[in-house]
């Protein structure tokens, strides 16, 4: 029974942070509201209260299992056998490719979850923790130390200001031409450090 228990909860939180990013792509996070979410999810008000406390803690949760999808892409990217430059380029193709394919959900992440103040920067600066943990991994792999841990976090940074430019300007189809141009900004700054 309690198998079935925390299946029916898993469906439940899937389907309410379905709603919520299909209410905040619709409306804004700022006009959403707890009703939109249960509706899109088509569960109770109950239900949303047994998995999260308020609107923003499943938001940031959205956001969180959107970037972690995201980061799963990355790391499904990288192939040991090449060296760590083209597992970057491979990498970084992947997750613009990955981020290119939801233009509405990332659009709304990117720039919504800022709507929530020190929670939202909060939980960015979680999810770019993780990223630049990845990097350090991928460039300092077999032991040598390439880059800093805040070099990296500076070009996590540096690249999601080019993301964030290219939703701004409705450039989200085009996410993955900045393949090159991120690859080469990480190598710059791996080279430099070196």
């Amino acid at each position: 029974m309690k198998h079935w228990d925390l299946s029916i909860t898993q469906e439940h939180r899937g389907r309410l942070l379905h709603g919520m990013a299909q209410s905040v792509a619709d409306k804004g996070y700022a006009e959403t509201t707890i009703a939109d979410v249960v509706r899109e999810a088509s569960v109770s008000r109950r239900t949303f209260y047994e998995q999260f406390s308020d609107k923003a803690e499943c938001f940031i949760a959205l956001y969180e299992a959107a970037s972690h999808n995201v980061l799963q892409v990355l790391r499904d990217a990288i192939d040991p056998s090449h060296g760590w430059e083209e597992q970057l380029e491979r990498a970084l193709g992947a997750y613009l490719g990955a981020m290119a394919s939801s233009p509405v959900l990332m659009r709304t992440l990117f720039t919504e979850i800022l709507a929530l103040g020190a929670q939202g920067l909060e939980a960015r600066r979680r999810v770019n923790r993780e990223l630049a943990e990845f990097m350090l991994a991928v460039v300092n792999e077999g032991g040598a130390k390439r880059v800093s841990a805040q070099l990296a976090m500076a070009v996590v940074g540096g690249i999601h200001e080019l993301v964030l430019q290219a939703i701004e300007e409705g450039r989200v189809a085009q996410l993955p031409a900045l393949t090159g141009t991120a690859a080469e900004l990480v190598k710059a700054v791996v080279h430099r450090a070196g």
